[in-house]
């Protein structure tokens, strides 16, 4: 590659790592000089509540360094407006990242990203010495650039949809043993932290989710306002209608066990209704394997022998 080019993006690379690594360190030096002194004044049990151990002494110095980079480069990089900024601490929070500067760190992980990727490519084509021509070579570092920035939200999206996926399934049966809980005599604030600690080890997001119910009740939300709350961090019409239900039981004083039942048998018939209509798309979908992977080749088994005697035939 012709060092016009080299000497400009190297000297970038580094005036910017450097400045990077100045920046992280001078922070994690004031904040920690700021939590020795609290830890002085206040005792440790103060500072962290109880006797859990500093964060700092619990993580490594890896982690820490990229958690300091994300969250200064979050600073710059965190979405303006303020819906935005919502909806990606809403998603980060249905995954259990329930810290106040989620979106800021998750911002920042999205520009380290998109620093790292291109990053890593320059470095091994210039050790490799790989020639591409300058025009390739920006239009690959701007793809990359792109890449490393989205792909964090793509890992998002996919970590949400798969938790959306064992919520559901796991939610029938959550159902029936609340059914349960309530025929036996228990509230419904009883019922819903017995289910939480019994699907703890089967389905630990719909744990988690039960488990956070529960301490907002505790901290003093109302039943209403909490159960609100569970409905908008899972973001499942099978939630969603179970949360009405429960707000219109509690409103009306209808009986909970009952309009409990009714609910169970409704999705019960839903999911099966679900499973057929997956059932029905099954053919379509195999469609298209049966067409371009498995017919040619049954042609070629099947064919092949004669059009070879056919050709072997002609030629004599």
């Amino acid at each position: 590659m012709d060092s016009i080019i080299v000497i400009p993006i190297v000297v970038f690379f580094i005036t910017a790592l450097v400045s990077i690594t100045s920046i992280i360190f001078t922070t994690s030096f004031i904040e920690r000089r700021s939590i020795l002194k609290k830890i002085s004044k206040g005792g440790a049990g103060h500072a962290w509540g109880g006797h859990a151990s500093p964060p700092t002494q619990k993580q490594s110095m890896l982690k820490q360094f990229f958690l300091g980079a994300a969250s200064q480069l979050g600073n710059i990089a965190k979405p303006k407006n303020e819906e935005t900024l919502s909806r990606v601490q809403e998603n980060l929070l249905s995954l259990g990242y329930k810290s106040v500067n989620a979106a800021k760190i998750f911002s920042g992980i999205k520009v380290l990203f998109a620093i790292i990727l291109p990053a890593t490519f320059f470095f091994l084509e210039t050790f490799i010495q790989i020639q591409i021509s300058p025009l390739l070579m920006l239009s690959g570092y701007i793809f990359l650039v792109l890449i490393g920035f989205y792909l964090p939200e793509i890992w998002l999206r996919m970590k949400i949809a798969r938790r959306k996926e064992k919520i559901l399934e796991g939610f029938p049966d959550a159902l029936d043993m609340l059914v349960v809980c309530v025929e036996s005599g228990m509230g419904m604030d009883s019922a819903i932290d017995r289910v939480a600690r019994e699907m703890q080890y089967g389905n630990k997001p719909l744990s988690e989710e039960f488990k956070l119910y529960n301490r907002e009740m505790r901290l003093g939300k109302s039943r209403r306002d909490a159960l609100k709350g569970l409905a908008s961090r899972i973001k499942l019409e099978q939630v969603k209608s179970l949360v009405t239900l429960l707000i219109q039981t509690d409103k009306f004083g209808t009986s909970i066990a009952q309009s409990l039942r009714a609910h169970s048998d409704f999705l019960r018939v839903q999911r099966h209704l679900l499973a057929e209509e997956k059932a029905a798309k099954l053919a379509l979908k195999l469609l298209f394997p049966l067409i371009f992977f498995i017919f040619p080749s049954l042609f070629v088994i099947i064919l092949g022998p004669a059009i070879i005697s056919a050709l072997v035939a002609f030629k004599q």
